[in-house]
């Protein structure tokens, strides 16, 4: 009996397996498989079928999973073959809203209007370079290292309300790449407004911290990523903001909310120091943010079904 407590049940062992399956065939077919595909399932396997504990803790981790999966077959179709993409006009708009007027060179020449990403491209410093750096590399696994802790601290409620708004943002995040793909700033500065289909992405900017530290992590993250005309909605502009939001409701010192504050309003600088995206991109962020805990709190939660799942949910990642 005691053993028995640490085996999923048939029915769990079958949907277990079936789902890994399918992930693997859809990814293998569609995306292309690479050895951490199965790296990641042999993991998950484990983890599944090892015990009680690291069971439950998989199951509570869905949503982060789901969010990895559907990034990933985000390359099944790429966004510019759905819709045409906008690079003129975002430009266009952001520098009209918040365009910068450099110094007159002569008096033959007047002073030039350019985007915020444009002036920052002017005025960097290792010390900046440096900080931005920094604040990029904490997008994802600060959140997702604040949703763990949420989830050991016995913090169920809150983490499952955190985890859930994280990944319905980066879904409406994700839709929000096939409405409307747009470019990056450093693509019209490398591209100028014509469009490359199958464009790589750069690290831009931040090619400058790993050159300065003598490392490779973002040219390591953005050398194969091919989802390059993503730029609007910012979902580097979402998921610190998503952890302030829960750090709110959850039990935990004011010096961590102070920090999640401090660490997501310098993530959103770094996207534009860096040439990442516009300050327009970072807008849409937030909004996107704002909208999925809305739709969340204020919608889902008032549906008798979805509390009904909530509490299911809950009692097995608690039990």
């Amino acid at each position: 009996m005691l053993k028995s407590r640490y085996l999923p049940t048939a029915r769990e062992a079958v949907t277990f397996t079936v789902c890994l399956a399918l992930w693997l065939a859809v990814t293998a077919i569609f995306v292309g498989f690479r050895p951490e595909h199965l790296y990641i399932a042999v993991f998950l396997a484990v983890m599944l079928f090892a015990t009680g504990f690291t069971r439950r803790l998989v199951v509570a981790l869905l949503p982060f999973i789901v969010f990895g999966i559907s990034y990933d077959w985000m390359n099944i179709l790429p966004n510019y073959e759905v819709n045409p993409v906008d690079i003129r006009g975002l430009y266009s708009t952001e520098s009209s809203l918040f365009g910068i007027t450099l110094p007159a060179v002569s008096s033959e020449v007047a002073g030039v209007i350019v985007t915020p990403n444009e002036w920052w491209a002017l005025h960097t410093s290792p010390v900046l370079d440096f900080m931005a750096g920094c604040f990029y590399l904490c997008w994802v696994p600060v959140p997702i290292l604040f949703g763990l802790w949420l989830y050991l601290d016995r913090q169920y409620e809150v983490y499952l309300h955190f985890s859930l708004v994280f990944l319905l943002v980066n879904l409406l995040g994700f839709a929000g790449y096939y409405i409307h793909p747009a470019a990056p700033p450093w693509y019209v500065a490398m591209h100028g407004f014509d469009f490359i289909p199958g464009t790589h992405g750069e690290t831009a900017g931040l090619g400058r911290w790993d050159a300065m530290m003598g490392v490779g992590i973002f040219d390591g993250l953005y050398s194969r990523n091919s989802n390059v005309f993503a730029a609007m909605p910012s979902l580097h502009a979402a998921y610190m903001l998503i952890a302030f939001i829960y750090s709110l409701r959850a039990r935990c010192s004011v010096w961590l909310r102070v920090l999640f504050a401090f660490i997501c309003l310098g993530i959103w600088w770094t996207a534009v120091y860096t040439c990442h995206h516009y300050i327009l991109d970072v807008a849409a962020g937030i909004g996107v943010t704002l909208l999925g805990w809305a739709i969340f709190e204020a919608g889902l939660m008032r549906l008798t079904a979805f509390r009904h799942f909530i509490d299911k949910y809950k009692a097995y990642i608690s039990a």
